[in-house]
């Protein structure tokens, strides 16, 4: 075994989307950074989660587009090109090839070290390389925590066992099995139960709680739960797993009630665990496995050098979100390395209130929720005066121009008290596209007075909007 040192202004652990962001604005901002990653640089998103779980909705979304409009229906006259579908995803993640995420890093001048990299003191870092050498990194101002979070597997009876599906073998998966097994309803097994049954399987969706998509309007989960149907998948709500086991090629799960389901593949989509087993925290006092306790600017309480950013301090797991505290905590990492003060005010340019106040998601099924803020039961549990304003999207003009018999939902969460919006809620065909006018005006708290003035191009679906306003002022 080798050694040998390298000093850096910052080092990121994890090159996934966040890591890459945090090292591009330290080295924007004056610093050199170096990022140390034993996977793929580019991570989740780029190869296991948000690019190719889009790819494999795409064209059955496209599909349906089609088919909702007379005329154009007419000219849909087979089905979807499986393998075609499968190709294109595999061109999204670049066939799981990091050469050109590699590419960028070189070029925005940040240092990549290939490697297993684990905390070993303040401000150091031992990554033990493939060739089995070890590389002692040194920070001068801080290191940044991006290792980010991994499926998490039940402990089921004999689950782990049967080798389930993660999120990264479902969305990776080179053909549609014939039955496949989802467990959880929540973004990922609505989104993955969608895409393979219009792929070719037949899927089976166990949720343990009473309706899908758990932490967003009522609404949503009632209309993805009817989508669903309709598709052909077998949702079966109130329903967990007490047990797993394999008989041949197939996988049997026993449920709560002592009935079993069967299945090719099962997919476990049912939340994420924190990468921080492996990398030290035990060695500056931190427990390891858990998530990292954060202050607003992204850094370790008690720890001024240390940064947990993205996934890896359970806020908010999206990959947007991971990115803009990134862009937060990097740019505090810089103000701190040069002496200047850091404000941990809310919306101040160093803090991750979004997280907290605004944190946009969309789940792309069919039809997309598109979601921002608060929801209604948020808005009541936190004792804010709110009112809730609901409209169907299908009343506007530009929606029924989209689609022959559009259905959809629009639900606005108001604050009374100070007449702004607390949280947007939109459920129908492409209305991802409605999603950031509702983050400005929820970030902007602009009042609701100003938004009438905010006149919406006719005859578009963003009507909408005149019309929750028209609603909400009687």
């Amino acid at each position: 075994m080798t050694t040998a040192e390298q000093e850096y202004d910052v080092i990121v652990l994890g090159a996934g989307s966040t890591g890459e962001n945090v090292a591009d604005i330290v080295v924007r901002g004056g610093l050199s950074a170096v990022l140390v990653e034993s996977e793929l640089v580019g991570g989740e998103c780029s190869y296991w989660a948000c690019m190719p779980s889009k790819a494999l909705l795409r064209g059955s979304e496209v599909l349906a587009e089609a088919r909702a409009v007379s005329g154009a229906a007419a000219a849909v006259t087979g089905e979807q090109d499986v393998a075609a579908t499968l190709a294109r995803r595999d061109g999204f993640t670049s066939h799981w090839d990091d050469a050109g995420q590699a590419q960028w890093v070189e070029s925005a001048g940040i240092a990549l070290v290939r490697g297993h990299g684990r905390l070993a003191g303040e401000k150091r870092v031992v990554v033990a390389q493939a060739d089995g050498s070890e590389l002692t990194l040194t920070a001068r101002h801080a290191v940044a925590v991006c290792t980010g979070s991994r499926a998490a597997v039940p402990g089921v009876e004999g689950l782990a066992d049967v080798q389930p599906w993660t999120p990264r073998e479902a969305t990776s998966a080179e053909e549609a099995p014939r039955r496949l097994l989802v467990i959880g309803g929540g973004y990922v097994g609505c989104e993955m139960a969608t895409a393979w049954q219009q792929l070719g399987s037949a899927v089976t969706l166990l949720q343990h709680g009473d309706r899908l998509l758990p932490h967003l309007e009522p609404a949503a989960g009632e209309a993805v739960e009817a989508s669903l149907r309709a598709l052909g998948v077998d949702v079966q709500l109130g329903t967990g797993v007490r047990a797993a086991r394999r008989e041949g090629e197939e996988v049997v799960l026993v449920c709560d009630s002592g009935d079993e389901v069967r299945g090719e593949e099962v997919l476990v989509a049912t939340g994420r665990a924190a990468n921080t087993d492996e990398i030290g925290l035990d060695v500056v006092g931190l427990q390891p496995g858990g998530y990292l306790d954060v202050d607003e600017s992204l850094q370790v309480p008690g720890l001024p050098w240390l940064y947990g950013v993205g996934d890896v301090n359970g806020r908010q797991q999206l990959t947007h979100m991971g990115k803009y505290q990134a862009r937060q905590a990097g740019a505090a990492i810089v103000a701190r390395a040069r002496g200047e003060q850091v404000d941990l005010s809310d919306w101040s340019p160093f803090v991750a209130t979004a997280d907290r106040r605004a944190t946009p998601s969309v789940v792309f099924t069919d039809p997309q929720v598109a979601a921002v803020g608060l929801t209604t039961a948020q808005a009541a549990d936190a004792g804010l005066p709110h009112r809730v304003v609901e409209y169907p999207i299908g009343s506007v003009a530009g929606a029924s121009l989209f689609a022959d018999g559009y259905t959809g939902t629009a639900i606005a969460v108001v604050d009374t008290e100070r007449e702004v919006l607390l949280g947007v809620t939109f459920v129908g065909a492409g209305v991802a596209e409605l999603l950031h006018s509702a983050t400005i005006a929820v970030v902007g708290e602009v009042p609701i007075s100003r938004l009438w003035h905010a006149v919406p191009s006719y005859p578009t679906i963003s009507e909408i909007w005149l019309r929750l306003l028209e609603t909400y002022r009687g």
